[in-house]
């Protein structure tokens, strides 16, 4: 929500700027959770949320109790957190990045190179850098607020500079895409994770779809295509990672939809609550955050060490180590 102004305070694991090899510890005090303690037990649950499931699994009539532990609002930590696994990728030379491709009916079809997601993105009111997009954005989101409707739609995230062998494909948990599409897949309202061409590659036949290998002396091996997102066989290729996810719609509506008292077992109208129209760029923030934490796990899983010094010198070994491959 634009008015809220919650920031993050750091209270242990950092020193002078740096970390200190302690667990990091972090607050995000929520200005504006007053509201909480003065309102009324809720009953009736939302469709769409956590809030009948929940009580059904705990036990529990008060809903209120339900709805804001599972309330989104817990995906600040992980950005918070997310900025710390991308200041540490940086010292590896990798970047995440993000960009929205789809709100609603409005699809941006521009093909945009990964390396320039930051700069046309920074300025972009959707994350989305196409501005022929946008202004479609822009327009179903008024239409769908006019309407007492929500849109969801779909972000996509990359990694940029990430060398090959990450992850593994001895182990169905340590396979790279499967820790990366679960990561996104945490995230709430997101229904359907791809990985590269993800579910357009049901459509091509074999030599459409595998990407083609090239050797020269001073870049090693390459690949004239990135069909695979670059992860094959739950590791890392060399090539630049890239997801998309796709979100529902917000099910908290203006016009709520029908729903059942949990005390009475009467039919009652679902509670409304204050809720944006359009989630799906604050989605792909914390999108990148995720990301961002999965490949900083698989890199000290990787190269290991008690120190920054340490790991980003087994890292360089390592890349020498591949160009001699």
């Amino acid at each position: 929500m634009k008015f809220e102004n919650d920031a993050v305070t750091f209270v242990g694991g950092l020193h002078e700027g740096k970390t200190t090899g302690a667990p990091i510890a972090l607050t995000i005090p929520n200005v504006d959770q007053s509201f909480v303690a003065e309102t009324a037990p809720v009953c009736v649950p939302r469709p769409g949320h956590a809030d009948l499931a929940g009580g059904q699994k705990l036990n529990e009539k008060n809903l209120r109790i339900i709805a804001e532990r599972s309330s989104a609002r817990e995906t600040a930590c992980r950005v918070a957190l997310g900025a710390l696994a991308r200041a540490f990728l940086d010292e590896l030379r990798m970047k995440v990045v993000g960009r929205v491709c789809q709100i609603g009916p409005a699809v941006s079809k521009k093909e945009i190179p990964f390396e320039q997601w930051p700069s046309r993105t920074a300025e972009s009111e959707f994350r989305c850098g196409d501005p022929e997009a946008e202004t479609q954005m822009r327009e179903a989101v008024k239409e769908a607020a006019k309407n007492g409707e929500t849109l969801g739609g779909r972000f996509q995230v990359a990694a940029l500079g990430v060398p090959p062998g990450l992850g593994h494909f001895i182990s169905w948990e340590k396979r790279l895409d499967s820790r990366l599409a679960a990561a996104l897949m945490s995230i709430p309202a997101i229904k359907a994770v791809e990985v590269g061409l993800g579910t357009r590659s049901a459509e091509c036949v074999g030599s459409q779809m595998q990407d083609i290998i090239r050797y020269e002396l001073k870049k090693s091996f390459w690949r004239e295509t990135n069909r695979a997102g670059g992860i094959e066989g739950g590791v890392s290729n060399g090539e630049t990672i890239w997801l998309t996810a796709a979100m529902k719609p917000l099910p908290t509506l203006k016009s709520p939809l029908d729903s059942v008292d949990v005390q009475t077992k009467q039919e009652a109208p679902a509670p409304v609550s204050r809720a944006d129209v359009c989630a799906v760029p604050a989605a792909c923030v914390v999108g990148e955050a995720m990301m961002a934490l999965v490949l900083a796990d698989a890199c000290l899983e990787k190269f290991g060490g008690d120190s920054l010094l340490e790991t980003r010198r087994n890292y360089e070994n390592y890349c020498s180590a591949l160009h001699q491959y």
